[in-house]
């Protein structure tokens, strides 16, 4: 007995000290898990619309519960983690994770499933900034820390590419519900790994948790980016169930604003937006993650619709973007270290610009070494981009407050992939549609149907055959191509403006003294025997 209590001591000092390394990992498979979750379930929504019958608002409430509830909780639960302690919310976010698994894997009804979604959702908000925020307390020493982060944003670039490829080989070989079912095993893993191992840190709790005030920031923050994806699938600005949510989580957030400007102990310090690093670096979160998330769902229609290509072929496609971005993680550490955040953030932009104008040569037929070539850029310049602005964000933000500035950096993360989708998605429809406005021999109701996407253009020139379905479907395919050039475009010149953004990120990675950047000390974060929870150290905060 007394030897297993022995080896759990050598455990936990481990995992505060040298080998803290190894709590990077724990940290990584959780993030790995949540990244799996938001792309999984993509590839299996036919198999789900076969097997459960959802209504079209039901199926749409199925692939949309989870991002949705999962970025309007992010700072309630990241914020409450620096009071309660982030391996406390950590813990209870994979046993929540692990139970809502298991129900939509067995799911008999849509109603269970969007239950089961939504309750992923509040697992993934506990999972997410309590990550990055228990990495902040582990690496104090900027360097050391820069490559964790490094590690920390390759992992989640790979967990969401890998999701269709893993998604669709499981949805070929067994049935949906394993999308889900794989889950379990590696949660009933991780919760006791990381009970034993993580250690326990919380920031600053004087005063009382602002109740009311993580309430309106998660029904703000709900608000936004429930009107931003209902733009993103076609609904207009002035449809009252798109203006309605954005109009009311604006007031929200702005309500949340000004009651943290007033609080002698706020959940957030807004204070840190008045720092030009801090603020750029969130800026650039958002405008990358809108550039990413909206220009990978246009290869995937490209993919499958204009070449042809299946969802497992589609997802492999692709993977040269996950190494590209894997690549870019391990690097981005000596990078920043040698050129700085501005430079790394700019000229990360500039690749992925870069990459995106190659993409405009994409046509009719298959052009493999033209893809690979652009995603491998494409993945590489947005990596190093994440890269050094969460690094830059996580640096400049206090210790106590490291999970409200985690669940900030979250947020935007989820803010922009909503607005990729929602922002290119409607460029990309209005090059696509005008194409149809006249079309010799094809009905006005078919032309008007198959104006609204290509996958209805292919179904509606099905049934008609002939000529008419023939001229209605090259149709669609010529005018997707040049809608996806002129979507393309607009990304490069949006990605060119943040290249702009990153020239107040500061020139280098200051690491010139001790205080900024300290040595790593043994132990950086303890756990004694008592277990009880210890306050987070460390000054990280960049110089400028």
């Amino acid at each position: 007995m007394s030897g297993t209590i022995t080896a759990v001591a050598r455990l936990r000092a481990a995992a505060g000290g040298a080998n803290r390394w190894v709590v990077l990992v724990v940290l990584c498979l959780s993030l790995l898990l949540v990244a799996l979750d938001a792309t999984v379930l993509h590839v299996a929504v036919p198999a789900v619309t076969e097997d459960l019958r959802p209504s079209g608002v039901e199926l749409l409430w199925i692939v949309d519960a989870y991002p949705l509830i999962c970025a309007a909780l992010l700072i309630l639960f990241g914020t409450l983690g620096d009071r309660i302690g982030r391996r406390r919310v950590l813990l209870l976010g994979y046993a929540i994770f692990g139970l809502a698994s298991a129900v939509a894997a067995f799911a008999a009804t849509p109603d269970i499933l969007i239950a089961a979604r939504a309750l992923l959702g509040v697992g993934g908000a506990m999972i997410m900034p309590a990550t990055l925020s228990i990495l902040r307390a582990v690496f104090p020493d900027r360097r050391e820390r820069a490559t964790a982060i490094g590690i920390w944003t390759a992992v989640a670039a790979v967990g969401a590419a890998t999701g269709p490829v893993l998604g669709g080989f499981l949805v070929e070989h067994f049935w949906w519900g394993s999308v889900f079912l794989i889950n379990i095993p590696l949660m009933a893993l991780i919760l006791p790994v990381g009970r034993l191992l993580l250690p326990e840190s919380r920031g600053n709790s004087d005063g009382p948790w602002d109740v009311l005030g993580a309430l309106l920031a998660a029904a703000g923050v709900l608000g936004v980016v429930l009107g931003v994806k209902r733009l993103g699938v076609g609904h207009g600005l002035l449809d009252a169930r798109t203006v309605g949510p954005l109009l009311i989580g604006a007031v929200l957030l702005a309500l949340f604003v000004r009651r943290q400007r007033r609080r002698k102990h706020p959940l957030i310090d807004i204070r840190m937006f008045a720092r030009a690093t801090f603020s750029t670096s969130v800026g650039c979160i958002v405008l990358a993650m809108l550039a990413l998330v909206g220009l990978e769902l246009i290869a995937v229609q490209y993919l499958q619709l204009i070449l042809g290509l299946g969802p497992l072929e589609t997802g492999l496609r692709l993977l040269p973007l996950t190494f590209a971005a894997m690549a870019a993680g391990a690097t981005g550490s000596s990078t920043l270290r040698r050129i700085g955040p501005r430079a790394m953030v700019g000229w990360g932009f500039v690749l992925t610009a870069s990459a995106v104008l190659l993409l405009v040569m994409m046509g009719q037929h298959d052009r493999p070494w033209l893809l690979t070539t652009g995603f491998v850029l494409l993945g590489f310049g947005l990596q190093t981009t994440l890269f050094a602005a969460y690094e830059s964000m996580l640096s400049e933000a206090p210790p106590e407050h490291a999970g409200g500035a985690a669940a900030i950096g979250e947020t935007s993360y989820q803010l922009g992939a909503g607005m990729g989708i929602a922002l290119l998605g409607s460029i990309m429809n209005a090059a696509y549609a005008p194409a149809f406005s006249s079309l010799p021999g094809v009905p006005a109701s078919a032309s008007n149907a198959a104006s609204h996407s290509l996958g209805e253009a292919y179904q509606v020139s099905d049934r008609l055959g002939g000529g008419a379905g023939e001229t209605l479907r090259a149709t669609a395919r010529h005018a997707f191509v040049d809608g996806l050039h002129v979507t393309l475009l607009v990304s490069a010149g949006l990605l060119l403006l943040g290249a702009l953004a990153a020239l107040k990120l500061p020139r280098v990675m200051d690491c010139s003294t001790a205080e900024q950047c300290p040595r790593p000390r043994r132990p950086d974060v303890s756990i004694p025997a008592s277990r009880e929870p210890v306050e987070a150290t460390g000054s990280g905060r960049a110089a400028h």
